[in-house]
């Protein structure tokens, strides 16, 4: 059972980064709006890295702008100077003239409308009558269109319903009529019957801007009261070569192989044809601004641009008639000009079906970005768990920086729409996700680690190895630390009394609280040797208070045995006391071990010492003994001398003492009056006054029983009186030699 978890912990990476792929492809073939807008977005930043050449094409602009307006007058002008300009075009060999601008109210300064205007006013008739009798404006403009290859704009708009627009040609559909991704609009807004009768061709002028205000796309078809109707663009195009209809190829049409039934491929306008999205728009890929392609109206109305220059300029060239003048703007937001007119951009959709330069988002693209989508991102999702976070981000990087770099070169080099935002957003998805779930299915095994660990270790310690593995590499460092040994009195008799299992549970509950006495001092509990503990400080984090921090360990130690001597848990076998041992000076701490098997531990000197003198405190009856060393920084607490003592293996004496209490007990004036006793008693055992030392003694053996000194005492005056009977030599130095360890 353990094994199939760790087996299915060890596969969830890659089940959940598979099932992540697949919700990805599910949701990139129902289309996610968010998404999209990205890969949009980034074909944007495509147009701005590498806008299109511009190449002179038989297009043509003539802007009628704010210098225009200067020279010749407010708008709207007579129509009658509309009327010099057509001519002017056409004489200049226009092969098409198309309106971006719409007439569709008559022309205020025809002369009928003045004189009607002079009539109300009350003006001689005969002026009114004369006026009266003049050309109308409009119907000059009507004659100047009767004679001219002219293109007229009409609005589309959804506000209302109106009548149908009757195209001046046919659109024939090749494959299942259009379906709903053409553009529904209810009515249309014209120029003036005799205007609109008078043309060779009309087409709709309006662009459809995207959520965000960008024209992207340059509509070629519309629907309107239920029939197709082609753009001023198509329509100039058909017009420009005299062919009798346009042609619509849908997706079913034969050798067509992408979308449902009904999606515009194509639209062809005599001998060109054009690519286009499904609902029969064409991908714009725009240029800089070229001012070769705009002439200023007023130089051809005004006569300032010579006949043959004129020619020149516009000769077999398809003109569009814009108004780009301030307050006239027909102005719309592009990828590549935050204000462009409107005229333009028709003008720049005639340029790329002209020179063929389409951008095109083939029918192949949808199932190639998905394919990798799927590919690449089950392979991250394979290999990422084997590799980890760092490779498996460099791995990811790369199919990511490829699957851009396809995508531009794609558009630079064939003008290709390859979105590489699913398969990016993909990848990027299941790197994170799985390295999340790695990360915390590390973290939950560090933390497996870290509780395992904490029962041998300190937590610092564990944390510090957790943070810098490197530590854990063989070897040590010499420092100033304090040593503890800590011993079970009598463990064999009351080990007797207990049945193993018992014995375990009895040193479980001594030892978990001396243990979390000994770690809330910043003790590191080295081992665990039978019912010992060993334990130090100042390593492997630096302890300023060591010295004192262990002094103070100790005593609680004993303090809280005696709590758990007075309310003992279950089984518990008795009066149960321990020995300590203290000692500080310099010590080897480190990595010990073999390459196989390591123990964060110390040696030297002071351990030996210490353990020495935690085998003393049985002998001297005291529960806390402490070296020289140690003492000299426990300035303060209550401590009493208890020997000049030579342990086994060493030469020299070392002084021992008794840690009795902290600097409260030490302040008390009758432990004051105990410590000048005692030493006032050693002093005389140590210059051989023996009657002097016996007197002290009895003095002391009163208080002894308060501060557990009853045995040091008796040992002291078995001494004194055994030198009293046998005085010791001359050599004697009062150090008392140990029997054994």
């Amino acid at each position: 059972m353990r094994t199939a978890r760790i087996i299915t912990a060890a596969r969830l990476p890659v089940i959940v980064g598979v099932a992540l792929v697949a919700a990805m492809a599910l949701l990139q073939g129902l289309g996610f709006a968010s998404i999209d807008r990205l890969g949009t977005l980034l074909f944007d930043s495509y147009q701005r890295a590498a806008p299109r050449p511009y190449e002179d094409a038989p297009v043509r602009v003539v802007d009628i702008d704010d210098e225009s307006i200067r020279r010749l007058g407010q708008w709207p002008w007579p129509r009658t100077e509309i009327a010099r300009l057509n001519d002017a075009l056409t004489a200049a060999g226009a092969s098409v003239v198309a309106y971006d601008i719409v007439y569709s109210e008559p022309d205020r300064t025809s002369p009928a409308r003045l004189a009607e205007q002079l009539r109300r006013s009350g003006a001689d008739s005969r002026v009114v009558a004369g006026l009266a009798r003049l050309p109308d404006h409009d119907l000059a403009l009507a004659r100047s269109f009767r004679h001219s290859p002219v293109v007229l704009g009409y609005f589309l708009d959804n506000e209302r319903q109106g009548p149908a627009v009757v195209p001046k040609a046919g659109l024939a559909v090749a494959g299942s009529p259009p379906g709903r991704e053409v553009p529904q609009y209810l009515r249309a807004i014209e120029s003036l019957p005799r205007l609109d009768d008078a043309a060779t061709g009309k087409g709709f002028i309006s662009l459809a801007a995207d959520s965000d205000g960008l024209v992207r796309e340059v509509p070629l078809l519309a629907r309107q009261g239920g029939e197709l109707v082609p753009s001023l663009a198509i329509e100039a195009l058909r017009v420009a070569q005299g062919a009798g209809s346009i042609m619509v190829r849908t997706s079913d049409a034969s050798g067509e192989l992408r979308g449902s039934p009904g999606q515009v491929t194509a639209v062809r306008a005599g001998e060109f044809e054009v690519p286009t999205t499904a609902s029969g728009s064409l991908w714009m890929h725009y240029t800089d601004r070229v001012p070769t392609r705009t002439i200023a109206a007023w130089k051809i109305i005004a006569g300032s641009i010579a006949p043959a220059q004129l020619r020149e300029a516009v000769a077999g060239r398809i003109v569009l008639v814009g108004a780009g003048a301030i307050g006239l703007r027909d102005l719309v937001s592009t990828p590549l000009r935050e204000r462009e007119l409107g005229v333009v951009v028709h003008a720049q959709a005639l340029e790329q079906v002209i020179l063929g330069r389409f951008l095109l988002r083939p029918d192949w693209a949808p199932g190639l970005e998905r394919g990798l989508l799927v590919l690449l991102g089950i392979g991250l999702a394979l290999l990422l768990p084997r590799l980890g976070a760092l490779r498996g981000a460099v791995l990811g990087l790369l199919a990511i920086t490829a699957i851009g770099s396809g995508s531009w070169f794609a558009f630079s080099w064939r003008g290709y729409l390859l979105d590489p935002t699913w398969p990016v957003l993909t990848l990027l998805l299941v790197y994170v996700a799985q390295t999340a779930m790695i990360f915390y299915r590390e973290e939950r095994r560090r933390a497996y680690i870290h509780s395992a660990f904490d029962r041998y270790l300190s937590p610092e310690m564990v944390r510090r190895i957790a943070a810098n593995p490197d530590q854990l590499e063989l070897g040590g460092e010499e420092r100033e630390m304090t040593v503890l040994f800590c011993d079970v009195r009598s463990f064999s008799r009351l080990s007797e009394r207990l049945s193993p299992k018992q014995v375990i549970r009895f040193m479980i509950d001594l030892l978990t609280p001396l243990c979390d006495v000994l770690l809330a001092r910043q003790a590191t509990i080295d081992k665990f040797i039978g019912d010992a503990i060993l334990a130090f400080w100042n390593a492997p984090l630096d302890d300023p208070e060591h010295h004192r921090n262990a002094a103070r360990g100790a005593l609680e130690m004993t303090a809280r045995l005696s709590e758990l001597n007075a309310s003992p848990p279950p089984g518990w076998p008795g009066d149960v006391k321990i020995g300590i041992g203290l000692n500080s000076g310099l010590c080897c701490v480190g990595n010990m071990g073999s390459a196989q098997r390591l123990s964060y531990s110390l040696i030297g000197d002071t351990v030996n010492l210490a353990s020495r003198i935690e085998g003393l405190t049985k002998h001297y009856g005291v529960a806390i003994a402490v070296g020289h060393d140690l003492r000299e920084h426990l300035d303060g607490f209550a401590l009493l001398e208890l020997d000049r003592v030579r342990v086994v293996g060493r030469e020299t004496p070392e002084r021992i003492y008794a840690l009795l209490g902290d600097e409260a007990l030490a302040r008390l004036p009758r432990f004051a009056d105990l410590r000048q006793s005692h030493e006032a008693m050693l002093a005389a055992y140590r210059l051989r006054e023996w009657e002097l030392a016996a007197r002290h003694l009895r003095a002391l053996a009163a208080g002894a029983e308060a501060y557990d000194l009853t045995r040091l005492y008796r040992i002291y005056a078995e001494r004194v009186a055994g030198f009293a009977a046998n005085p010791p030599d001359e050599e004697w130095d009062a150090v008392f030699d140990a029997p054994g360890k």
